[in-house]
């Protein structure tokens, strides 16, 4: 068990989350929780805070992607002009290459 978790299970409960569901969505619940031992409303909120956790992640993830993508494609576009360095050793790998 994390700490988060711990922490968030010895926090007060305060706030209210209600949902509506089908007959059969709420019946698979129940047995799903009751197979796990658990109650339905830690059952729901487990699974609820996995999911979350994940998705955020995935965003996340994703989103740092995206930024990466477009800072390495701004760095292409705006590439400062080769030094003398540089252009000496393209020269001597081109040589090198061509024999």
């Amino acid at each position: 068990m994390t700490i988060a978790r711990t922490q968030e299970n010895t926090s007060t409960k305060t706030a209210r989350l209600e949902i509506r569901v089908t007959p059969s969505l709420k019946e698979l619940i129940e047995r799903a929780a009751a197979a796990d031992g658990r109650s339905t409303t830690d059952f729901v909120c487990s699974a609820a805070q996995e999911v979350a956790t994940r998705t955020l992640r995935e965003y996340q993830q994703t989103s740092l992607m995206k930024r990466d993508r477009e800072v390495f494609v701004a760095a292409l576009l705006d590439a400062p002009a080769p030094s003398a360095r540089l252009q000496a050793a393209a020269k001597r790998y081109k040589r090198a290459v061509s024999r």
